[in-house]
């Protein structure tokens, strides 16, 4: 991480989140385990401790975790097996385009990495229509 780069919070995520066009917060979720979706589709969500996820020595579930959507199985790889990231998955996610985040190791990305995440993941779930006007207003279309 650059010097001149922020540590990201997972403020940072519920801000960038709600920045991006057309985003909802699921109907029933609540505000410390929101659902982000866009286009009823969901593309961050907060997710409550579940078994396929717990620290290997004490067993204990972790209660931190945050799934953004990812484009492809090829980027979810590229994320996954990256050591110097703190991303990972678990065989719940086998198959789904998506990759895990501890809340707690955030701060070993900047703010900026993690604008491009939750970007990406609502990319990967907008409609076609929504991203090609999101990318052209900011220059990549």
């Amino acid at each position: 991480m650059s010097r001149a780069a922020r540590r990201a919070r997972v403020e940072d995520v519920h801000e960038i989140a709600l920045g991006m066009p057309h985003v909802e917060i699921a109907e029933g979720t609540t505000a410390e385990r929101p659902v982000y979706q866009v286009g009823r589709r969901s593309f961050v969500f907060f997710r409550t401790p579940r078994p396929d996820a717990f620290d290997p020595e004490t067993g204990e579930r972790y209660a931190d975790v945050i799934v953004f959507w990812v484009a492809s199985e090829a980027d979810k790889q590229a994320m996954v097996l990256d050591e110097s990231t703190p991303y990972f998955t678990t065989p719940h996610f086998n198959g789904h385009p998506s990759v895990l985040l501890r809340a707690s190791r955030i701060g070993e990305l900047s703010r900026d990495e993690v604008a491009e995440v939750v970007q990406d993941a609502w990319l990967a779930r907008a409609s076609k229509r929504r991203a090609q006007a999101w990318l052209a207003e900011h220059g990549q279309g």
